[in-house]
């Protein structure tokens, strides 16, 4: 478990309950940066190991949350696809404290307000430690994929486009 010298999040508290082994890392958080991108550099870690979390709106499901490389693009075709969707619009950023209780550079996929279906990149399987957001601008929690994967009941699939 965490050391308590680090502030706890909805996220932290979660895994604390499910047993679920995690450390915190923290940086400087940069409204400039490229948020995702400015944790990898602030970190020194393969950007392809941290994950950024998005949330949209489906057409037949309502909201949605994806987990993707924070250096790639989700395909909204295939979002709309794995998530039972005809559509899926990503939500606004002024709507997305209010909906997950989360500010932006700061979403984790654990710990919303609500559940919501989750969907992880496949990508993310390709490694035992993968770094998102801890719930706060500045802390990333290390955790497997497979064990964060379990407490949101997200599924793995394809979700970015292909360059």
């Amino acid at each position: 478990m965490a050391k308590e010298k680090h502030k706890k999040t909805n996220a932290l508290r979660i895994l604390d309950t499910n047993k679920i082994h995690y450390e915190i890392h923290e940086y400087e958080w940069s409204e400039e940066g490229h948020a995702g991108i400015h944790v990898a550099e602030e970190l020194g870690l393969d950007s392809a190991q941290v994950f950024k979390t998005l949330v949209g709106k489906g057409d037949k499901t309502g909201h949605v949350v994806f987990c993707i490389p924070v250096e790639a693009e989700l395909d909204m075709k295939q979002a709309a696809r794995v998530s039972h969707n005809k559509s899926v619009e990503l939500i606004a950023v002024k709507d997305l404290l209010g909906l997950t209780g989360y500010l932006r550079g700061g979403c984790s996929p654990v710990g919303m307000k609500k559940v919501f279906p989750t969907y992880f990149d496949e990508t993310m399987t390709n490694h035992d430690q993968v770094f998102v957001s801890a719930g706060l601008r500045g802390m990333q929690m290390k955790v497997d994929p497979k064990a964060l994967a379990s407490v949101v009941h997200a599924e793995f699939d394809h979700l970015t486009l292909d360059h």
